[in-house]
């Protein structure tokens, strides 16, 4: 399985950007997949994931800002991050579990500016 990520760059606080994650196998055999994200200086975070059924998950910081989603037949996800804010800034990674197996995508730039 190999994912490729896109999307990501700079923005000012407030505005808005959206990543996808697309991977070569199944989203569906997935049980799940989402993003990580490691802000300059500190540990990587989970920032959000989707499992198999469809349910988000999303980590406290990011409730209510972002919105992961997923097209099903482009095996896709894709996580809609709005009112950023400085702290958001971070290289952010897709990931795909499948039964236990993680599998990354490149990680992308995200860097919001106040």
């Amino acid at each position: 399985v190999q994912l490729q990520a896109s999307g990501g760059g700079s923005v000012q606080a407030g505005g808005s950007l959206r990543l996808s994650c697309a991977t070569s196998g199944s989203i569906l055999t997935a049980n799940n997949m989402g993003w990580y994200r490691r802000p300059p200086g500190s540990l990587r975070e989970v920032v959000a994931f989707i499992s198999s059924g469809g349910t988000p998950t999303y980590v406290e910081s990011v409730k209510g800002r972002f919105t992961i989603s997923r097209d099903t037949d482009k095996h896709t996800v894709y996580p809609q991050m709005s009112s950023l804010k400085p702290e958001d800034t971070a290289i952010y990674y897709c990931y795909a579990n499948y039964f236990g197996a993680y599998t990354w995508g490149q990680g992308t730039q995200v860097t919001v500016s106040s």
